[in-house]
């Protein structure tokens, strides 16, 4: 079962990642844009993710993926329960996907093993 601290290792392993304290919650950044955030309950992560791909991705795995109504609606954000995970390598292809969605080109370019 994935917990906060393989999130923290997982992120923190990504290139040019950095942790940071924002709203009190644990914030992982790369190139100063949030990627994954922990949930203040650390049974939970925040991700960008397309809000057209949300629905559909809540629709198919309610127990594993949620929003909160009213605070992540006009974000591209989607919320992921840790203990529904199907394991480590889940949350590392959740983290990197994240992880390509906010780094810049450039750094893309330069780790294409991240490429998706």
């Amino acid at each position: 079962m994935a917990n906060s601290g393989d999130v923290r290792r997982i992120s923190l392993s990504l290139p040019e990642t950095a942790e940071k304290l924002s709203w009190g919650m644990p914030t992982f950044r790369v190139a100063g844009k949030i990627f994954a955030a922990l949930g203040d309950d650390d049974a939970s992560m925040g991700v960008k993710c397309p809000k057209e791909d949300r629905a559909e991705l809540i629709a198919s795995e309610p127990d594993k993926f949620f929003i909160r109504e009213g605070h992540d609606d006009a974000f591209a954000w989607l919320r992921v329960r840790l203990a529904a995970l199907d394991d480590e390598e889940e949350l590392y292809a959740i983290l990197v996907d994240s992880w390509r969605q906010a780094a810049p080109r450039k750094l893309l370019d330069a780790h294409p093993h991240l490429a998706g």
